[in-house]
């Protein structure tokens, strides 16, 4: 698919407010993100969110609010026949897991997402106020399936950053699923998953990662075969292009 069929995502009402905010916070290169957990005893509204212009990815600094309202709005643009066989996770839900007082509720709330039923699950991550796309590709399967290889994909904006940095969090936040979820697999297997870091866009100056990884979610989302095997490339099926 062509870069020129992509939906962007849109941006939201609130946007003028939430730069504001977003202005006045200091060190923003170093200083780990404030983590709020928002509507932690209710769901997020499910009210579409008012948009008055489009976004690409060079727009734009975003944060956790601002991030899931576009999110949200993205994911509400998608047909529905499409989206059946993909979930994705709230973006505070990655930061939350690692506060040891959150790891039950978080690992409790991706549990009655069902992700072991999707062909794909992403996961939005912010680490080091620094946006990255993981996806979860047929955690459902065997994982000695050949067809259908149990992988995972980490898309960044940023590789000189070093995103493998990223791999030991992502294991263990992995291997917990797992668990939780009470499936077969043992530790050794679970860690062995193939974890991916393909050549993807990157940014041009350091406020463009929160767009770039819904860049990326919408263009594998109306790209990705029903199945695929990381034998023939990761992923083979998207055509990137930067506007």
């Amino acid at each position: 698919m062509t870069k020129s069929n992509a939906r962007q995502p849109r941006v939201p009402a609130c946007r003028r407010a939430h730069q504001k905010k977003k202005r006045r916070q200091k060190d923003e290169e170093t200083s780990e993100p404030e983590v709020v957990c928002p509507s932690l005893g209710r769901e997020r509204s499910k009210k579409r969110v008012n948009c008055d212009s489009d976004i690409t990815p060079q727009q734009g600094n975003l944060d956790t609010h601002m991030f899931q309202c576009y999110l949200e709005n993205l994911w509400m643009s998608f047909m529905e026949e499409r989206t059946n066989s993909f979930t994705y996770l709230d973006c505070l839900w990655f930061s939350l897991y690692k506060k040891e007082s959150f790891e039950a509720k978080v690992l409790n709330w991706i549990k009655k997402k069902r992700i072991f039923s999707k062909n794909y699950v992403f996961v939005p991550i912010v680490r080091w106020c620094h946006w990255s796309l993981l996806i979860f590709c047929h955690f459902g399967e065997s994982l000695q399936s050949k067809s259908r290889t149990p992988c995972m994909l980490l898309l960044d904006s940023l590789q000189m950053a070093n995103p493998e940095r990223l791999e030991p969090e992502i294991r263990k936040f992995v291997l917990d699923i797992y668990k939780s979820e009470g499936r077969p697999e043992n530790e050794e297997q679970i860690y062995g998953i193939p974890l991916k870091v393909p050549k993807v866009p990157q940014q041009r100056n350091r406020y463009e990662c929160g767009n770039f990884v819904l860049y990326y979610l919408n263009l594998f989302t109306e790209s990705a075969p029903e199945s695929f095997s990381i034998s023939e490339g990761y992923p083979y099926f998207v055509s990137y292009s930067v506007p």
